[in-house]
């Protein structure tokens, strides 16, 4: 049964008429997915005030027009890392995508490639990396369009687990390691369904978890001790020949120490909210990110709207990430409509440009944010 007590309804094969924007698309998602599997997609922690703040900093932003300028050459196409990209806007890591539908990370990568857009695909995937990395090959071949591949890395208890996970990525043609750094540790309450699994460690033992009432909660655990720490950067730094890019960044100070040990680009991130409430927003330190580095930052956590990205790329970001809204776009529709989520979120990204008179990214700085005197 779904959330509102009704049979859950199988994915559309085509776009629902009245789907125009993301929070459609996760309006019209309630009815395609499990209840508790949608309780855990939508879920942020303890009283979700994070949550909801990643929201409130996007919409407490005001933008100012400036018409007339010449948009006949416009366009949104940069290059991040070494890689074109045909606009700012990238699926995040997401983590058991056959919750929302049962082609998961499959249709998700063939979406992202056929609309030019990068992905993100994580350790926690309900399909291998090499899987996913065949789809995106094939789609591009057919379509001859292409959009970067990247891994997200979950570091494993074992280092030589960490490294195997690594090589597969390199092997299998990805172009950049994300290694996610800020929920190793984190409450979660949710059992994964049968047939639902982390296919990338098959063979590998689970992470330990907290232990029970009668021992330490937390601290003095496996949990605890196996968690990211800044002697494994630098031994992953020497293991991978990869761009490669932190997620989970939001202190400036520790943005400057991750770049000084060869990090090649930063996610400005709070997890969507899911790990620690009452976080700043990616949104709020990024300008004081962008003072104190001068590697490419993307970011991610509340983008729902193209003057979301707008108002991301004006306070110092390259490039957004999305995240909740593909398993919303992918359990309505499968891969058409992520496919149709990202067209959408690109289109509202130009008209926005276009009505602020930005014709390229380069256009977009602090000068289209109004500042209250």
């Amino acid at each position: 049964m779904n959330s509102l007590g009704q049979p859950v309804q199988p994915a559309a094969s085509q776009i629902p008429a009245h789907i125009a924007s993301l929070p459609d698309y996760e309006q019209q998602a309630r009815q395609h997915i499990e209840a508790s599997a949608w309780q855990h997609i939508q879920g942020g922690a303890d009283q979700q005030h994070t949550l909801a703040h990643n929201r409130a900093a996007f919409d407490a932003l005001r933008l100012l027009p400036q018409p007339l300028a010449d948009l006949s050459a416009a366009h949104t196409r940069q290059t991040l890392l070494g890689q074109p990209l045909e606009h700012p806007i990238l699926l995040a890591p997401v983590a058991y995508q056959t919750l929302a539908h049962p082609e998961g990370e499959l249709a998700s990568v063939r979406a992202a490639t056929a609309l030019q857009a990068g992905m993100v695909a994580s350790t926690l995937s309900s399909h291998t990396l090499e899987a996913i990395a065949h789809e995106a090959q094939h789609t591009r071949s057919a379509l001859q369009r292409r959009g970067p591949l990247w891994f997200q890395l979950y570091s494993q208890a074992e280092r030589q687990h960490t490294l195997e996970l690594v090589q597969r990525a390199e092997n299998a043609g990805y172009e950049a390691i994300v290694w996610t750094v800020d929920a190793s540790i984190k409450r979660s309450g949710f059992a994964l369904p049968a047939g639902v699994q982390a296919a990338n460690l098959r063979h590998i033992a689970p992470r330990p978890q907290a232990s029970s009432i009668d021992g330490p909660p937390l601290f003095g655990t496996p949990l605890v001790q196996q968690a990211p720490r800044w002697d494994e950067l630098r031994w992953l730094r020497a293991h991978t020949r990869l761009p490669l890019i932190v997620k989970g960044v939001l202190h400036p100070a520790q943005a400057r120490q991750l770049v000084d040990a060869g990090v090649d680009a930063l996610i400005i991130s709070n997890h969507g909210g899911r790990v620690l409430d009452g976080v700043v927003s990616p949104l709020e330190v990024l300008p004081a990110i962008a003072q104190a580095v001068h590697v490419p930052l993307l970011l991610d956590s509340g983008v729902r709207w193209g003057t979301d990205v707008v108002k991301a790329l004006a306070l110092g970001a390259s490039a957004v990430l999305v995240g909740r809204p593909q398993l919303h776009a992918l359990a309505c529709a499968g891969w058409l409509g992520v496919a149709h989520m990202l067209h959408l979120l690109r289109s509202e990204l130009e008209l926005a440009m276009a009505q602020l008179g930005c014709a390229t990214l380069a256009d977009i700085g602090p000068g289209i944010l109004w500042k209250n005197s």
